[in-house]
């Protein structure tokens, strides 16, 4: 048998991932409206927060749970050709190698991350990478309700009294969950 290695085509378009961006000075609403209109696909974690209004009332504003970042999901060309537009709009990006390179984020851990952060549920809790220590918690998987099959580290959050699935997007940001029941969880061996 002839085992030749395919040469990669370079005429064919590569692949859409999740690229972390961030929208300076709080505009990350304003870059996702610009983005979405360009046909590219955009998530940023919202929550319900109390925002006191001109007139000194305070009303409940979905509001970036995360200021400046955003997610987007397209190819790295055509972000970097409406970037030329957004200028407020920059790469997060990680050193390797000596370059910084843009973050991207796995689609399996950006589809967990947008399950558990969709609804802008008050009880969640979102951290810095700096908050957590994921070494003192136990890798875990959720079996049933609504957050099925979502693996997560379950550890103790300082300032909460009990221990919470904490779902993390390696460098960027988590996100502990409400209590979870201890009959939902299954731990996974590594």
């Amino acid at each position: 048998m002839d085992k030749t290695i395919p040469i990669q085509d370079k005429t064919s378009p590569a692949p859409l991932q999740w690229f972390a961006m961030s929208a300076t000075f709080r505009r990350e609403i304003k870059a996702r409206a610009i983005l979405e209109d360009a046909g590219m696909e955009c998530f940023i974690p919202m929550k319900y927060t109390a925002v006191t209004k001109r007139n000194g009332r305070k009303v409940k504003e979905l509001v970036p749970a995360v200021h400046n970042l955003v997610f987007v999901h397209a190819r790295q060309e055509d972000i970097q050709e409406i970037k030329k537009d957004i200028p407020f709009l920059q790469w997060l990006t990680h050193p390797s190698e000596g370059r910084n390179l843009p973050i991207v984020v796995p689609d399996r851990d950006m589809e967990q991350f947008i399950q558990v952060t969709r609804d802008s549920n008050e009880q969640l809790v979102y951290l810095r990478p700096d908050e957590i220590d994921l070494k003192k918690g136990t890798p875990i998987r959720i079996l049933g309700g609504p957050f099925n099959g979502i693996e997560g580290t379950f550890i103790k959050i300082h300032g909460h009294r009990n221990r919470r699935v904490v779902v993390m997007l390696k460098g960027l940001v988590g996100v502990a969950m409400a209590e979870v029941t201890p009959d939902l969880l299954e731990v996974i061996k590594k």
